[in-house]
């Protein structure tokens, strides 16, 4: 009672994090920070103890780029379909196809619709006609085709459903493989799904199964699970997965086994053959956890992959894949199914059907024990009371060392649960209990903050963000108001259409306006670590490179300029289709950016001062940003500026002479981040620099055959108007050998 009384206040404070974590493990209720963690710790843990050996039970035949560009784009004629799915059991032999695309749509490519439409109306006389579209019709009748090709042979076909409000259905859905009545248990945690999208008719009769492939994502947005069943209507549907299983094993029934007397799972899904019975754990919600093999992908060797156009084409050995799962899918871009898994951060869709498959195949399965919330809560409630006594009596060095073992066991323990049984145990709400036990007992007695870092807040809190701050805050004695020079990014934004606004709005409408503008403007700037110096009226000033030093601060700015401009974009619509849409508001952004040499520092008078730059290569941002109007464009920057931020496409706008300076600059604009993958926009970019190099040689015929070509391309484009005035303005003049091509700008 002594020891008690004595520290009872570390001790109710240790408690905190006891009970926090409680009501988590109890669900009372879950806290969504905890779970992330678990979800981080599942997801280190599979990449850390994936086989990343070959699956050689199933290959992934792959709709890939390489295909589209032999064959045609997608979707494919269905006797193209034929031809495949003929191959593939005619000359290889396979076990099994199954396909993760859906045949939603007849197959009316082959013009047989027209040419029967034809017969019925143009030609409804000709007998010829009539007679000879009867001869030809059946290797036109594509759908058949394929329904021919799939009809007696071992394949499933895929399709989905969807939750969608309207309940929209398209095609027909394969027989239940399960009816309401024949579940032991309900869960409401199964999913309720409104709406398909199926095979049409003709294939679904003529396949010998089909299943869903609809996956579940979780809140972080990767993939851990994949149902097995699925309910509609009251029946239940199998998934593509245990669908190819069913078809490869010999077509075991289906049944359900709710809280089995193993207490292994919240659910078994039990497969039962004559003399034998296979049991999958399942969550309440139906679906089995993955174990992925490895990275996925074309080259990640986790399951084979063959190019579609490499079979079609012959170009595969006859027999290689005799007795091989065949899993059609389609990796190509623009069409590529993708998910994020706990491996990789871009995952082939078909691929996590692979995994599925293999781990049924392999029987060997990840769950969580229908008695692991009892489990948790006990181990918590031992740990964290014993925890909650003990480190009060201790020093934190002795609290540190004894903190550690403990949660190095935990995680032992955990892993060991996990690698050996298969069982999955959340762990974070452990290891927050004893993070938060030992670092409340040590901050318990410990000041707040010390005086240097309580004066770096007054000194930079007003100026930059307070992601900074708290960076700034580690080492308090670097950061001064002292003035220095150093070479820094400054950007100048101002808004155009400011006066014409102002006339329009109510100065309530306008202060509103004006606030939300200003306060998008600024989050901008401040989540890529930039200083905002100061507002001037509809201008905001900023800069980058300090307090806090930043060796890339001429990216940070760039980029920052660049989400800056978009943002406006949206304001603008926002405003155009909202409440003060009869004012048609629209407001353009000018934003100059200027890298160089620069003095900053605490300024000003001893009435007034603030943390600003100043210098000459800050009056060259001003300037920057007033060109902006006159070329077009939203951004404009130095060269020194465009030479650390390399990892952006450039547009060069010119080379000028502002005034205030003698010599000639070249200034650009962004265009977008790196990398910038093939497109219109790169072609547009390489004829612009060949119609500089022309026009700054004085060839003004040629110069302006190629901005006619340029304004044929975007013929929106102000900067390409301009040039054609200059030219137009060149014609009359002779040629000068003195002009170095810059223009000269004397105004501000």
């Amino acid at each position: 009672m002594r020891y008690l009384r004595r520290h009872w206040r570390p001790i109710m404070l240790s408690l905190l994090p006891l009970l926090v974590t409680i009501l988590h493990t109890l669900s009372l209720p879950k806290i969504g920070v905890f779970e992330q963690l678990d979800a981080l710790i599942y997801d280190a843990r599979m990449r850390w103890t994936m086989p990343q050996t070959l699956d050689p039970r199933i290959v992934i035949v792959d709709i890939d780029e390489k295909s589209l560009a032999e064959i045609g784009r997608w979707p494919w004629s269905r006797h193209k379909m034929a031809q495949l799915t003929n191959l593939l059991f005619e000359q290889q032999q396979v076990a099994l196809i199954g396909f993760d695309v859906v045949f939603a749509e007849s197959d009316e490519s082959s013009g047989l619709t027209h040419l029967q439409r034809l017969a019925k109306l143009d030609f409804h006389d000709d007998p010829g006609f009539s007679a000879r579209l009867a001869q030809i019709a059946p290797s036109l009748d594509y759908d058949a085709l394929f329904a021919k090709a799939l009809s007696q042979r071992p394949i499933v076909l895929g399709y989905y459903f969807t939750t969608d409000q309207a309940g929209q259905k398209h095609g027909v859905l394969p027989n239940p493989v399960m009816q309401q009545a024949d579940r032991a248990a309900q869960h409401s945690d199964l999913p309720d799904w409104t709406g398909f999208g199926a095979n049409i008719s003709q294939l679904t009769k003529a396949a010998s199964m089909a299943g869903f492939f609809n996956s579940f994502t979780e809140s972080d947005g990767v993939v851990r699970a994949l149902p097995l069943l699925a309910r509609f209507n009251g029946n239940y549907y199998e998934s593509l997965y245990l669908a190819l299983f069913r078809q490869f094993t010999g077509m075991p029934s289906v049944t359900t086994d709710a809280h089995s007397a193993t207490q292994s799972a919240s659910e078994q899904i039990v497969l039962r053959w004559p003399g034998q019975t296979f049991s999958i754990p399942a969550d309440p919600r139906m679906a089995m956890l993955i174990t992925y093999r490895g990275h996925g992908g074309v080259h990640a060797n986790s399951f084979q992959y063959i190019s579609a156009s490499d079979l079609l084409a012959g170009r595969v050995p006859t027999d290689q894949l005799k007795g091989k799962i065949i899993l059609i899918g389609t990796t190509a871009p623009g069409i590529v199914d993708l998910r994020v898994s706990p491996i990789d951060a871009v995952y082939p869709g078909i691929e996590v059907q692979a995994n599925a498959l293999s781990n049924l195949l392999d029987r060997q399965f990840l769950q969580r024990p229908a008695h692991a919330t009892s489990y948790e809560f006990v181990l918590l409630l031992a740990i964290g009371l014993t925890l909650s006594l003990l480190l009060p009596l201790i020093s934190a060095p002795t609290a540190v060392a004894s903190s550690i073992p403990v949660l190095a066991a935990l995680m032992t323990f955990n892993s060991w649960l996990y690698v050996a049984h298969g069982l999955v145990l959340q762990v974070a709400a452990l290891l927050i209990a004893v993070i938060g036990i030992y670092a409340l007992n040590i901050a318990y007695g410990y000041l707040a903050a010390s005086r240097s870092r309580r004066e770096l807040i007054q000194l930079f809190g007003t100026y930059v963000p307070p992601e900074l701050v708290r960076e700034m805050i580690k080492d308090p004695g670097h950061y001064t108001m002292r003035a220095r020079s150093d070479e820094l990014t400054v950007m100048f934004c101002d808004m155009r259409g400011f006066t014409s606004l102002a006339e329009r709005l109510s100065p309530e409408d306008l202060q509103r306006f004006l606030n939300q503008v200003f306060s998008e403007l600024t989050r901008l700037i401040g989540a890529n670590r930039g200083t905002v110096d100061k507002y001037m009226g509809d201008c905001v000033m900023a800069f980058w490179g300090a307090p806090v030093e930043s060796p890339t601060h001429a990216q940070l700015a760039v980029k920052a300029a660049l989400q800056m401009a978009d943002a406006l974009e949206r304001i603008n619509q926002t405003h155009q289709s909202g409440s003060l849409a009869h004012h048609q508001l629209k407001i353009e952004l000018g934003i100059g950016l200027n890298t160089g040499q620069m003095y900053v520092g605490d300024m000003g008078s001893d009435i007034r001062r603030s943390y600003t730059v100043i210098g000459d290569a800050v009056n060259l941002g001003s300037r920057l940003e007033g060109l902006s109007k006159i070329y077009g464009v939203s951004i404009v920057a130095s060269e020194s500026t465009r030479q650390l931020a390399s990892n952006f496409i450039w547009q060069e706008l010119d080379r000028v002479r502002v005034k205030g300076k003698e010599q000639a600059i070249t200034i650009f604009a962004p265009i977008a981040e790196m990398p910038l993958p093939p497109t219109p926009i790169s072609q547009e970019l390489k004829l612009w620099e060949t119609f500089l190099t022309i026009y700054r040689s004085q060839n003004w015929q040629q110069s302006a055959e190629l901005i006619d070509q340029l304004l044929q391309i975007n013929n929106k484009k102000n900067l390409y108007k301009l040039y054609q005035q200059r030219i137009v303005e060149k014609k009359t003049q002779s040629f000068d050998p003195l002009w170095d091509g810059a223009t000269n700008f004397e105004s501000k």
